[in-house]
């Protein structure tokens, strides 16, 4: 294990609503029963347009016991999908098209139809999710500094954008030349949507109208100067957030105020890469909440952290090598006893299993996938 770093903790913010509204489904590893047994699907995206690149969303499908993966073939006609989500009904994959000219699309899983495609109103949209209660799909534009919120019908195809908000300020940070919208999600409270922005070193909180799908921004969260904010997932238990920056090569606890939708960012921590040129790509927190991991491109490793004091305090465990080069990308299978990274410059997806007391092991050998920049395990 690499090095491990003093414990932060941040104020308390206010107690979350008591009715317990399920968190953003991209915050941790879904809880118990396991899923059934055999095979289980898998997609990969990547960019197409890239040297080297795939030909479109990769499909496979690995053993939830072994976390061997086996690819099925290629589901064509998405430019540069480069990051993926699924409907909270299991029905419809979505797919981001990192163009200059960006968009959005709806795939039906069934019989792999593409239900279509939706501008995004900006440049590169690199991340999108979509709300729990399913009727809106949230996405970032990352090379205009702007989000977007689109329509989600009875058959998950996907309405004209009905909102979309440019980052006008703060001004951008040291070496960035503009906003740099890079996720867009929802809070656990389900009142609220965030959206992390690399370029202004700001987290910004809307909420979202359900009825008309309009934004209303009600909060802003600054790191220090430089930060370069990319990920933020939630702690299950509400209350607070562990945000990924990607410039300065560090973490960071957040309080989550659920009433107001404020962030408070805590003290920025390290990512055990130890001096190493490292950019952190997404951090993951398992659904009981005790253990965080983040993904280490550069160190080409995983950091293991302690969550403690009920989701106030990180504590570095050490890292664990990804088995890839460059992994820009991590999830869980949805009963978290696996961990799959897609390694970009490797063109790989490696598998490691999720122990109890938040050890890694690896799954075997990773499988190959043209310039692999998302995995999503179903």
């Amino acid at each position: 294990m690499a090095g491990t770093a003093a414990v932060v903790a941040v104020p308390s913010p206010a107690a979350p609503p008591a009715d317990g509204r399920a968190a953003a489904p991209e915050r941790a590893a879904a809880t118990a029963p396991r899923e059934p047994s055999g095979p289980r699907p898998l997609y990969v995206g990547t960019y197409t347009s890239a040297e080297g690149g795939g030909p479109g969303i990769a499909l496979a499908s690995y053993d939830p016991e072994s976390g061997r993966i086996s690819g099925s073939g290629t589901l064509t006609g998405v430019p540069d999908p480069s990051y993926l989500a699924v409907h909270p009904d299991g029905r419809t994959l979505y797919a981001v098209d990192e163009r200059q000219d960006g968009g959005v699309t709806a795939v039906r899983l069934r019989d792999r139809r593409v239900l279509g495609t939706q501008s995004t109103g900006g440049a590169g949209p690199c991340h999108l999710s979509v709300h729990p209660t399913g009727r809106w799909l949230l996405s970032a534009n990352y090379g205009s500094g702007s989000v977007a919120v689109h329509p989600v019908d009875a058959t998950g195809a996907l309405g004209g954008r009905t909102a979309l908000v440019t980052h006008s300020s703060p001004r951008p940070g040291p070496g960035q030349t503009g906003p740099h919208a890079h996720q867009f999600l929802t809070s656990p409270d389900g009142e609220h949507v965030l959206a992390v922005d690399l370029g202004t070193d700001t987290v910004y909180t809307y909420r979202l109208d359900r009825a008309r799908g309009t934004l209303t921004e009600v909060a802003r969260a600054h790191t220090r100067p430089g930060a370069g904010p990319r990920h933020l997932t939630f702690h299950p238990g509400g209350r607070y957030a562990y945000l990924a920056n990607e410039v300065d090569d560090t973490v960071a606890v957040c309080a989550y105020d659920p009433g107001t939708g404020r962030l408070s960012v805590g003290e920025p921590q390290p990512t055990g890469a130890e001096g190493d040129t490292n950019y952190p790509a997404q951090i993951l927190v398992t659904a009981d909440g005790r253990y965080a991991f983040l993904a280490n491109r550069g160190h080409n490793s995983l950091a293991r952290y302690a969550v403690e004091d009920d989701g106030a305090r990180l504590r570095l465990l050490g890292t664990v090598p990804v088995g890839g080069d460059f992994p820009r990308q991590i999830a869980f299978s949805p009963d978290g006893r696996l961990l799959f990274a897609a390694n970009q410059r490797s063109g790989t997806v490696t598998v490691l299993h999720v122990d109890a007391d938040g050890g890694l092991r690896s799954a075997g050998a990773p499988f190959a996938s043209p310039v692999a920049v998302c995995a999503l395990p179903l």
